[in-house]
């Protein structure tokens, strides 16, 4: 076979494109008075959401305008009568035109795709996604969608995190942790739940839990809590009028035992939301239907089954964020296990729908909702069955709400913590702490994919299970892959390939014409010429190699060559089909691995 002639050379296409500005990386104080302004937008931002949510809901619901809500008090029935029904699916159609036409990244409960960018996108985030998640969520809480408020404003803080970082063209991990810091930010300041913020972002977010991450984050959330607070007031989300388990109380055996049977309920529970949801995301996307049309389907049921609960209970219960039922349970207002057990299963369809026909809103709230119904009803059952064991349906509520959250997001710090600061009820901890453990350890025995990384699985973007990993490891292949290299083909002579490559500096690719079929390194092979004189470079090649393409990170790069055993990955344009040699545009070995990790450390 002849050379190809010219050889096919990656330096010559990198020179040919336009040079993108530079890079800067900041000291980490100037990191720390970054944060402290991201902070305080995603403050702002959550106060300004929750009265855009307020607005709305007044309107659709009463048709009046004010800001006055309460989430934790159930309203006056609409005066719609059941035109109310109507109302969820024309809030569904606005949103549905937002999402098209602004920023398809709105659509759904926003996390999945916030860790997409940290992961796939190398930590962007458009700005424009703040406004109209903002819009587009506010509209769908406040028309009665069966989603929370955590996830937009999730959304809108990273985005601004993201931003600003590209504003000041930071390197990417100070982008990642600024984004980060903003997604923490945004839901410490919703739930007014600083600490539950930092390890969100830790255990959620961050590919990377250092000194130069943590710190950071730690500013943005104390400083978006503090806004808020200053303006909405120090109360926590949700209020406890009960002693739950009293100041000094040993927790007993059957307390113990309940939370346990508990945690395993809520992992059963967990495992069933996520491929609940996940299967409606996918129904509804694979149906071929025009999307007002899913839209208008999914958001009537969501209607009607709003509307039977009205008739049926005298509260809407489904409809929005659902703090008012989650306030009931836990001042025990609700003493029947099989009413909690109905409305659990209300709200898992409800929010399977909203989400899975085109609503933007998260899946905290709903997950705090099925947790207090479902850890409620527990509590119930346990009572009656062990009188006189300090069992109270309240306690259990609150236990499950944890464990839920736990349990669908794997985020198990997050949830305790969370869940103490929104109720300031100590005494619980142990319990909950069982409980939670479990309830992962079950949901992961189940599937090791959660309510946020499955929607990513699916889309045929994995991120790591264990996400506090490395930052460098978040970087894309082309950012870290050798260009210096040539593609000849293997039936050339060894003796000729030499005349036309630097040994200890260009890398050799080999073909077969078609196909990629090795890769040869000279700088790493003993020199003897007169072996060499007789054999053709597909002799010498290695075919230890896996294919990778430029827009990989590097956690799936290492991850394919240590699961193949193999040193080195030939990198390519993202194609479909069988990848050909003039798709080749770069070589990832050991050396560029222990290059980018020195840089991500000492750079």
């Amino acid at each position: 076979m002849s050379v190809a002639n010219p050889p096919v050379s990656a330096a010559a296409t990198v020179a040919s494109e336009a040079v993108a500005p530079p890079e800067r990386e900041v000291t980490l104080k100037v990191m720390l008075v970054l944060s402290l302004i991201v902070g305080i937008v995603a403050g702002l931002g959550a106060i300004f959401f929750k009265f855009l949510i307020a607005l709305i809901y007044n309107f659709a619901f009463y048709g009046v305008f004010s800001f006055r809500l309460d989430p934790n008090a159930y309203g006056p029935p609409s005066s719609f009568g059941a035109g109310i029904i109507l109302i969820p699916v024309i809030g569904g159609l606005i949103v549905v035109w937002l999402v098209r036409q602004f920023a398809p990244e709105a659509k759904g409960h926003g996390v999945p795709e916030v860790m997409f960018a940290i992961y796939h996108q190398n930590g962007n985030i458009r700005g424009v996604v703040a406004a109209v998640k903002s819009l587009a969520s506010a509209i769908s809480i406040g028309t009665g969608a069966s989603v929370g408020r955590e996830g937009p404003i999730i959304q809108i803080g990273s985005s601004f995190g993201s931003t600003f970082a590209r504003m000041l063209r930071l390197v990417q991990h100070q982008k990642i942790t600024l984004l980060s810091a903003g997604a923490g930010a945004g839901i410490a300041a919703t739930f007014n739940t600083p600490l539950g913020g930092v390890l969100f972002a830790s255990e959620v977010l961050l590919p990377e839990v250092s000194a130069r991450t943590f710190l950071p984050v730690v500013v943005a959330t104390a400083t978006s809590t503090y806004v808020y607070r200053a303006v909405m007031g120090v109360e926590s989300a949700f209020l406890v009028p009960f002693d739950g388990l009293a100041q000094g109380h040993l927790v007993n055996g059957a307390e113990l035992l309940v939370a346990a049977l508990l945690g395993v309920l809520m992992g059963l529970a967990s495992w069933l939301f996520i491929k609940l949801l996940a299967k409606a995301e996918d129904v509804f996307e694979e149906s071929g239907i025009n999307p007002y049309l899913q839209n208008i389907i999914g958001m009537f049921a969501v209607g009607l089954l709003g509307y039977a609960f009205m008739l049926f209970t005298g509260h809407y219960h489904v409809y929005s964020v659902g703090y008012s039922t989650i306030q009931d349970v836990l001042n025990g207002g609700m003493t029947t296990a099989w009413l909690l057990l109905i409305l659990f299963a209300g709200k898992l369809i409800a929010t399977c729908l909203s989400l899975g026909s085109g609503a933007s809103g998260g899946i905290f709230s709903p997950s705090l909702f099925m947790g207090a119904t479902l850890g409620g009803a527990v509590g119930l059952f346990g009572e009656a069955l062990l009188p006189g064991s300090g069992i109270s349906p309240q306690t259990f509520a609150i236990i499950g709400m944890g464990s839920m959250v736990g349990g669908a997001t794997s985020a198990a710090m997050t949830a305790i913590v969370m869940i103490f600061e929104m109720t300031r009820d100590y005494e619980i901890i142990l319990p909950l702490v069982i409980s939670v453990a479990i309830a992962i350890g079950v949901r992961r025995a189940l599937t090791t994919a959660d309510i946020y990384t499955i929607k990513l699985r699916h889309r045929g973007k994995p991120i790591p299970t264990d996400r506090t990993t490395n930052m460098f490891l978040v970087r894309q292949a082309s950012e870290v892959m050798y260009k210096d290299f040539v593609v000849l083909p293997g039936s050339m002579t060894v003796t000729e390939a030499l005349k036309q490559v630097e040994v200890h500096k260009t890398r050799v690719v080999t073909t077969d014409g078609t196909r990629i079929t090795g890769y040869v390194r000279f700088g790493t092979i003993p020199y003897q010429a007169d072996r060499f004189a007789r054999q053709t470079l597909a002799d010498i090649a290695s075919s230890e190699f896996i294919i990778a393409t430029n827009a990989n990170n590097l956690n799936t790069v290492v991850t394919r060559m240590n699961r193949r055993n193999r040193t080195y990955a030939i990198v390519v344009r993202e194609a479909r089909g069988l990848p050909r040699p003039e798709d080749i545009v770069g070589i990832i070995g050991r050396e560029e691995i222990a290059n980018a990790l020195v840089r991500n450390h000492y750079g």
